[in-house]
């Protein structure tokens, strides 16, 4: 069975970094999205990416940027991993040579197969993120119904929105046994 993560975002403070990479989380999650209240300038997040230990990942969330945008990022914050969380496509997300990640904004209707398999060729792409569907992009603190996860899909699933410690075990059980089936 496959080791599960854990992936903390919206970091913003000193003490949230701490707690979280204390707490054992794989990865930090630093929001680059202007409207969101999690947002952080590049220049604070090299400040905390600095802090960040050997071998947690620091990820870099992205909402329908322009490259150049995406670019001067990177150029100061030494990021691992790239999210997209907006509507942009393969051929933009690969652009960066860097590993990425696509989030779905998963509600009834979403064809998740269809969505994972325009990703699933790309250059550098590194899984699929499913999200609550919410006005708006970014963290809503929502879940969606997990049954509309497909049995087979063709990129690796982060699992995201409303996960809490009185839902989490569930959803980790839920999503493996989807994903079990592939």
């Amino acid at each position: 069975m496959k080791r599960t993560r854990i992936k903390i975002c919206g970091i913003t403070r000193e003490e949230d970094l701490v707690a979280a990479v204390a707490a054992g989380a794989d990865a930090l999650g630093f929001v680059f999205y202007a409207q969101s209240p999690r947002y952080v300038t590049p220049q604070r997040a090299a400040e905390l990416v600095a802090r960040v230990p050997a071998f947690v990942s620091k990820v870099g969330l992205f909402v329908n940027e322009t490259e150049d945008a995406v670019r001067r990022v990177m150029a100061a914050v030494p990021l691992d991993l790239l999210q997209f969380h907006g509507d942009e496509d393969g051929a933009f997300c690969s652009r960066f040579g860097r590993p990425w990640i696509k989030a779905a904004r998963v509600r009834p209707g979403l064809d998740l197969l269809e969505y994972a398999t325009a990703f699933a060729g790309c250059p550098g792409v590194s899984g699929l993120l499913l999200d609550a569907h919410v006005e708006g992009y970014g963290g809503g603190g929502k879940t969606f119904d997990w049954s509309l996860i497909p049995p087979s899909l063709p990129l690796p699933v982060i699992l995201s929105g409303g996960l809490h410690p009185g839902n989490v075990a569930e959803a980790v059980d839920d999503v493996r046994a989807v994903m079990a089936t592939l």
